[in-house]
Formats: structure tokens, sequence, C-alpha cells
């Protein structure tokens, strides 16, 4: 079975999504990375998209659900390279990404979540 590798970097797990996305491949990478939080007690989850440059609302529910579902387990998650077509195809399908914190980069994504555990948000 095709799997994402989670990466341990300190305190976070570092998710680099570089193949296409498909519906199965999206719910083993959740069940993945919730077990990975849980099992490392990690406090953020870094999840780059760079690689996609399309996404359904089926992967667009995806991140939203990796962002609660870290939330739950006590962990922030950022979203990084999100390619413009990406962005817009998420505002026009109307997916409230709720709790998903975005910045440009992986070096960019990490200092937030450095911030955010600095200041105690969870």
């Amino acid at each position: 079975m095709e799997r994402i590798p989670i990466l341990k970097m300190g305190q976070f797990l570092l998710v680099t999504i570089q193949v296409d996305m498909h519906d199965q491949l999206a719910i083993t990478l959740q069940d993945d990375l919730t077990n990975r939080i849980a099992k490392e007690r990690s406090r953020g989850v870094l999840l780059d998209i760079s690689a996609l440059d399309v996404v359904d609302s089926f992967i667009g529910r995806m991140i939203a659900n990796i962002s609660s579902m870290a939330r739950v387990l006590d962990a922030q998650t950022v979203v990084v390279g999100m390619q413009p077509a990406v962005a817009i195809t998420l505002v026009e399908l109307g997916l409230p990404l709720e709790g998903v914190h975005t910045a440009l980069n992986v070096e960019k994504g990490m200092a937030l979540l450095r911030r955010q555990l600095a200041a105690g948000a969870t």
C-alpha cells in the first residue's frame, strides 16, 4: 500500500506530499498522521502541499480534517507551499479551512509552529 512519509522534527511532524493524492491515500495519511501525533506526542504538524497542482473537495476536506484531528490531539497544523490554483479552488469550493494556518514555505511554517508553541497556543 502506498504511504506518505511522516518525519519527526523535534516536537513537530513534517509531511511532504510529493505524489498525486487520491482518496484512499488521503484516508491512509489521516490515519497514519493521527496515530503518529498521539504516539510521538507531537505539538505541531507541518503539511507541505507544494507538489499539489490541483485539489478536489475531498482533498480539501482532508486538509481541514487533519487540522481538526491534530487540534483534538493538542497539536497545531500549518499548511505550506499552497499553489495559487489550489487556493483559488479551495475558495471556489467554499471549503471553510477553519483552524488551518498557512505559510509560504517550510521555513516560515516551522517558525510559525515554534511561535505558536512558545505562546502556548493549542
